[in-house]
């Protein structure tokens, strides 16, 4: 089953006046899409407005109770903020590849059963079966969407519905029979996430790579395959992000003192899709921002601690709604703001007409099907009349020479 790309059997030279070599340095797709540099400014300045909130919001929590944020509190906050984290980096790794993962919830939560269920077994045997489990279904999803060439967000919610029946053969809560205390790692597991959040953003922020996984965007028809390059990144991604919620399951599962409950997860893909929206990634795929995953997800973990300091009562649900609608206004933000700025000096502007700005006229090409091409019509030369020649007036006479 091949992979066709629409357009890449021609030339983007003859309808644009730009060589094709220029084209595929500067266009995110050579023959389709705008070309220059997404303009990352938007994401920088939507980041700043994250970073303030995180910051009120610590502070309100602070002056609500300042035990919260300290000790053994504070440890139980990083570690809840690494499990958010893993789920958010997994959605907006599918939302950045244009497949988001629907999935990711109900894999967190079964991987989170498996491990109450044979956590005595010790952290290696019981995390690696869920990790290759985790794999292979993400591997199974990866196919479906990229041999069949269908949504990523259709054959994920088909993937979390298989997720959810595992779920459901479970009557009751299932106590955590391991002694794993994800604790006293608290400081370097969140600084790992941290930097994984951070350089996944900065390599995001670089053109070439930026390209290569956005390349699956759909940018004519969404049916039309984007080529084999694009469905490899979107099917590894896809593995990635699966064997991600795994972990963040694991994770927040060694970290909550009570029994895992067997619910559909499906509030915690609301809330992970709706955090990486949160963070300034395009609900469209490609865009985002470098450090908007780390505030977006302290600034949601901050608030679900502050929550009941104050008496409110607030689900997943309800959170990851509210995220998911400031999401969706901040992706209309970096796609109406954050596309290439026109009239840059780095991008060649489409010559449709010949002319240029100064004047000058540059040849339009000729259809090979006139080669050789054919010389102008010259006019017929006219006849020239002896009697009307200059010379018979102008020059000197015989006559008049003999009569000196």
């Amino acid at each position: 089953m091949g992979y066709e790309e629409a357009g890449r059997d021609r030339s983007a030279e003859p309808s644009s006046g730009v060589p094709a070599a220029v084209l595929d340095n500067v266009f995110d797709d050579p023959t389709h899409g705008e070309p220059g540099r997404d303009r990352i400014g938007v994401h920088l300045g939507w980041e700043l407005l994250l970073l303030a909130g995180l910051a009120a919001v610590s502070w309100l929590l602070w002056r609500e109770d300042p035990a919260a944020v300290r000790d053994g509190n504070l440890r139980t906050l990083l570690i809840d903020a690494v499990g958010l984290g893993l789920l958010a980096v997994a959605a907006g790794l599918s939302l950045r590849t244009a497949a988001p993962n629907l999935a990711v919830g109900p894999v967190a939560v079964a991987a989170a059963l498996h491990y109450a269920e044979q956590g005595d077994r010790g952290l290696t045997a019981s995390l690696g079966p869920a990790v290759a489990v985790a794999a292979v279904g993400g591997l199974a999803l990866a196919l479906a969407v990229v041999v069949l060439h269908v949504p990523g967000w259709a054959a994920s919610l088909a993937g979390a519905a298989a997720v959810v029946v595992f779920i459901e053969r479970r009557s009751a809560p299932v106590l955590v029979q391991g002694d794993y205390d994800p604790s006293g790692s608290a400081g370097y597991l969140f600084a790992g996430f941290a930097a994984v959040a951070v350089l996944g953003g900065l390599f995001g922020a670089i053109r070439a790579i930026r390209r290569l996984v956005g390349r699956y965007r759909p940018i004519a028809d969404p049916a039309r395959r984007r080529g084999a390059v694009a469905a490899a990144v979107t099917a590894a991604a896809l593995v990635v992000s699966t064997v991600l919620a795994a972990l963040a399951g694991v994770l927040l599962a060694a970290n909550d003192p009570g029994p895992v409950a067997p619910t559909s997860g499906l509030d915690w893909t609301v809330l992970a899709i709706g955090v990486a929206l949160l963070a300034g990634t395009s609900a469209y795929g490609r865009r985002g921002g470098v450090f908007g995953t780390l505030l977006a997800v302290g600034l949601v973990t901050v608030f679900q601690v502050y929550a009941p300091e104050r008496g409110w009562t607030l689900s997943n649900w309800v959170i990851g709604g509210a995220a998911l609608g400031v999401g969706l206004l901040a992706t209309r933000l970096v796609e109406t703001l954050g596309r290439p700025r026109p009239g840059r000096p780095e991008r060649p502007e489409p010559v449709s007409d010949g002319t240029i700005s100064s004047g000058w006229t540059t040849p339009q090409p000729q259809s090979v099907d006139n080669w050789p091409p054919t010389l102008p019509t010259q006019a017929a030369p006219q006849p020239i009349d002896p009697w009307r020649d200059p010379r018979w007036e102008d020059g000197p006479r015989r006559w008049d020479t003999d009569e000196r």
